[in-house]
């Protein structure tokens, strides 16, 4: 139970290599592994440079067996990677801003053509490429990055077995209603330059159809964006999620998580 309290500080492992076969968590180049307990029902997050890969192989040909739900979960993920990092509150960020947004829409221009053809190359290349950035670090450089709904997606598929990418879909589009206020300018500009929607209307409604423009694409993968779609928690099982999602503390850099308000975001996502 150490690494769940975070008390067991890493000092050495052997060299990682990876051969890429599912475009998703960004394992073949980032410092992040998350361990799950399956006994205490925790699933917990950790990134050390000494966990990241010294050599990756990535072939797009690797990814043509891929069954579409695992396509359409790995395209989930790298997504929200993203958004962890966009959604920001750092100044001048105008250099990682741009680069989130053009990972983002090569993201949502090829996810529709490697889940028609799940043997086209060069699509499969793009998202390969986009996956790698998502969290290599890169996207994120010089932003403090949020992860709050990382936090709040891992206690649901801790308790209930679901796939992360899964998760996320339904998670990001309640967390984005429940903080667009805090910052609704970053919003907007995630509304222009990722959805290229018409910036004469004011902020909250750009804000608001941006978010309902993230649920449609999630959909459109085959994902579900309620809790209620593939789930029945009780209330007392949103609680305990919440509990769980904030054992170690308040979750999120773009607005602080209480235990209250992991709870507000899943009575949001159901």
């Amino acid at each position: 139970m150490g690494f769940f309290r975070k008390e067991s500080p890493l000092t050495k492992t052997i060299p990682v290599a990876a051969v890429l076969t599912i475009p998703a968590a960004g394992s073949e180049s980032s410092p992040s592994v998350v361990v799950t307990n399956d006994y205490a029902q925790l699933k917990i997050g950790f990134a050390s440079p000494l966990v990241r890969p010294v050599f990756s192989i990535l072939n797009p040909e690797f990814c043509y067996t891929l069954p579409k739900v695992q396509a359409a979960n790995g395209l989930c993920d790298m997504t929200a990677h993203i958004f962890e990092r966009y959604f920001s509150d750092t100044k001048n960020t105008e250099l990682s801003n741009r680069l989130c947004e053009g990972t983002l829409k090569t993201i949502i221009d090829n996810a529709p053509k490697v889940l028609k053809d799940n043997k086209d190359y060069d699509a499969w290349a793009e998202i390969m490429f986009c996956g790698n950035l998502a969290h290599n670090g890169l996207v994120g450089m010089g932003r403090l990055e949020d992860w709050a709904s990382h936090a709040i997606e891992h206690a649901i598929s801790a308790v209930y077995d679901i796939a992360h990418g899964t998760g996320l879909s339904i998670v990001f589009p309640a967390w984005m209603k429940y903080v667009h206020k805090h910052n609704p300018q970053v919003f907007a500009r995630f509304a222009l330059n990722v959805w290229g929607l018409n910036g004469e209307k004011d902020q909250e409604t750009l804000a608001l159809q941006a978010i309902a423009k993230t649920e449609d694409f999630f959909k459109s993968l085959g994902l579900p964006t309620r809790l209620s779609e593939i789930l029945s928690p009780s209330d007392q099982d949103l609680k305990i999620m919440a509990q769980k999602a904030t054992h170690l503390g308040p979750v999120g850099n773009f607005v602080k998580l209480q235990a209250q308000d992991v709870y507000n975001i899943y009575k949001l996502a159901l």
